[in-house]
């Protein structure tokens, strides 16, 4: 049994370095994705982003707002406008991301204690670059507006540490965890080449079997295996699998390192997952192959099973906030419990025992699609055997 899976993980990957539809999927574009991904968030953080400043007050005070809004990381004073309708126009073609509205007589307001209106505008057709525009915008004025109200206190003769208690009786302070930086390297590129590989291995296996049918070697693979289905799904399995863990090997030790910050060589808990992932992959690829015989109508089911992942996912909108029947959806790919525990131990670095439920969920895939395939293979073989005695 072992030399006839040997033997067959041997020829499968001859195939794999000699077929077009597996070299090219799976040897050719991994590398090209990953650096393709890795390239295209090149500059890991939106920063200066253009915005617009709408002066009405004209004075030292709006002055000194803008130099401090100037100096943050995503806000980049661009353009001047005088009116609301120019403003909508630039952000509708484009030219400022967001814009910030100094109304009359501020400075008046704020010296006789009345209430002044600061208003922040962001184009939100863009949620990221909005948050920061906003998280950033706020910051100074808020921060500002305190610093005018403290000296005021204090020219009155006020002691300095009531001035701030009265300016800020409560302080607030935030610590934003994992990516506070919302760097899109980090954050994007690991999920995008997870979801990219899961489509090419399942593409992939799904013409491992049915291809051998095509093309009238499946005599060749049914002497080999003597009959026998586990021993062909063993043999070929361990030949992609052993391609997913060079996958692996070309993610964690140059794609994260290089493009998101990652620790080269990723960790135990990482590669415990990513095989689980590979393997409920293979599993699911080669069921469907053992059960549909045509080549194009089995490339058509893989393709509609796995386009959705990444938006089912949750990795860019939360799962409960999906309809129940998305949610369920989500859960019947692979990808979906492989994110959940990637988070917990690429992201937030936690042991291996944080993420027992995810782990569980993917040997599930296994557990179910590997003896269905088995089924279905064994049922052709012993078929194909009747045919021949």
């Amino acid at each position: 049994m072992m030399r006839s899976i040997f033997h067959i993980m041997t020829r499968e990957w001859k195939r794999i370095l000699t077929l077009p539809e597996h070299y090219i999927v799976l040897l050719v574009l991994p590398p090209l994705v990953c650096l393709l991904y890795g390239y295209i968030y090149n500059n890991q953080f939106a920063r200066d982003l253009p915005v617009a400043i709408w002066d009405e007050s004209h004075s030292p005070l709006s002055r000194q707002f803008t130099f401090m809004l100037e100096q943050t990381e995503s806000i980049h004073v661009t353009q001047q406008v005088d009116n609301e309708i120019t403003l909508q126009k630039m952000m509708e073609q484009g030219i400022v991301q967001g814009a910030i509205h100094f109304p009359a007589k501020m400075d008046e307001h704020i010296k006789s204690r009345q209430p002044v209106y600061i208003t922040v505008y962001t184009n939100t057709a863009a949620v990221v670059t909005a948050k920061l525009i906003y998280k950033d915008a706020a910051k100074v004025l808020i921060t500002a507006g305190s610093g005018v109200t403290l000296q005021k206190f204090v020219k009155t003769g006020m002691p300095a540490g009531k001035a701030m208690a009265l300016v800020q009786p409560i302080r607030l302070t935030s610590y934003m965890l994992y990516n506070p930086q919302y760097n899109y390297q980090q954050y994007l590129v690991p999920g995008l080449i997870a979801v990219a590989l899961q489509m090419m291995i399942i593409m992939v296996t799904v013409l491992a079997l049915n291809l051998e049918e095509k093309r009238g070697t499946f005599a060749e693979l049914h002497a080999m295996a003597g009959g026998s289905a586990s021993n062909v799904l063993l043999g070929k399995g361990l030949a992609h699998l052993s391609v997913g863990w060079l996958h692996y090997i070309l993610v964690t030790c140059i794609v994260f390192p290089l493009f998101a910050h990652g620790r080269i060589g990723g960790s135990w808990p990482l590669f415990l997952l990513f095989t689980l992932l590979i393997i409920g992959c293979i599993s699911i690829g080669m069921m469907v192959s053992a059960i549909v015989s045509d080549v194009m109508v089995a490339c058509d089911l893989g393709l509609f099973y796995t386009s959705p992942a990444f938006v089912f996912s949750g990795f860019t909108f939360p799962r409960w906030a999906m309809p129940w029947y998305d949610q369920y959806y989500a859960w019947l790919m692979p990808f979906t419990p492989f994110l959940d525990g990637f988070f917990k131990v690429y992201f937030m670095e936690l042991p291996m025992h944080y993420a027992y439920k995810e782990t569980g969920q993917l040997l599930i895939y296994i557990a179910v699609t590997f003896p269905v395939a088995l089924f279905f293979l064994q049922r052709k073989m012993n078929k194909y055997s009747l045919q021949h005695a």
